[in-house]
């Protein structure tokens, strides 16, 4: 179903980018994104506005799409207001916070991976995926990464992050079902990634054989280049950097990397529950 940008949104949204985008940036990610025409003429609030009404008018697309591509990189970034060397930072928190407040107003919510929903469209399942993880129903993820491929032709972008997202999920649920081990204070895949590993005894240099040496070092590559793509290919590049441009080969390369991963983790964590 299709919905537009509520006013409130619009107008906080196009304040947000003009504070923290140039000229430039902004073009480049409002054509990332795929909002329609040229770049609106005016001061970066009045070009942001306008642009962003064109995406409401445009029949063709998902306006809440487009504007969930335009804010990810936003949204997602890793804020902390103690930062003393930049002082921007507790201000972009500030800012991002009346952003979620607004969408909250709106019936609306942001989800990781660039989406903006409303709240009736996140109903849950009987059991979240982390649960079906916790309750070790490998037939369940094998579900999700299916889910995953099926965007591969149609949206590559979707597919990898979907793919980062479902690893994520199992090493958090790791994480929690593991009482001898600490959170690290940054929950992305990559910060997550490297406490179950260690844990669960994924270090090269401990295998004697050579053969499964170079193996195991592929593996924990693998993880780590999903959480890459998921962060560079789905963000959006401001001028004069190199963009992304995820083709269906790309994304089923990511897809089933994800999924011998994490096959392989639930194994070895069986087997470490049986010792």
């Amino acid at each position: 179903m299709r919905h537009t940008i509520p006013a409130p949104l619009l107008a906080v949204c196009s304040d947000f980018l003009a504070t923290y985008e140039t000229h430039a940036s902004l073009d480049s990610l409002f054509t990332y994104a795929g909002a329609p025409g040229e770049p609106p003429e005016g001061s970066k609030p009045v070009k942001a506005l306008a642009w962003l009404r064109l995406v409401n008018k445009d029949e063709s697309l998902n306006p809440l799409e487009v504007l969930g591509r335009i804010m990810e990189n936003h949204m997602e970034e890793e804020l902390d207001s103690s930062h003393p060397w930049d002082s921007t930072r507790p201000i972009k928190l500030t800012d991002r916070e009346k952003i979620e407040k607004t969408l909250a107003r709106n019936k609306l919510t942001y989800v990781k991976g660039g989406k903006i929903v409303p709240f009736q469209s996140l109903a849950a399942p009987s059991k979240s995926l982390e649960e079906l993880i916790k309750d070790q129903d490998i037939s369940a993820v094998n579900e999700e990464f299916d889910r995953a491929l099926k965007n591969v032709e149609s949206n590559p972008r979707e597919a990898v992050s979907a793919a980062s997202n479902i690893l994520e999920s199992l090493c958090k649920a790791y994480i929690e079902e593991t009482p001898s081990i600490q959170a690290p204070a940054k929950l992305d895949l990559k910060s997550v990634w490297a406490v179950v590993r260690k844990d669960l005894g994924f270090d090269p240099s401990l295998i004697e054989d050579h053969d499964l040496q170079k193996i195991l070092s592929g593996l924990i590559s693998l993880v780590d280049g999903v959480a890459s793509l998921r962060t560079h290919a789905s963000s959006a590049h401001g001028a004069g950097k190199k963009s992304y441009k995820l083709e269906p080969r790309h994304a089923r390369l990511a897809v089933h990397a994800a999924h011998t991963a994490a096959m392989f983790v639930f194994e070895t964590w069986k087997k470490k529950k049986k010792t």
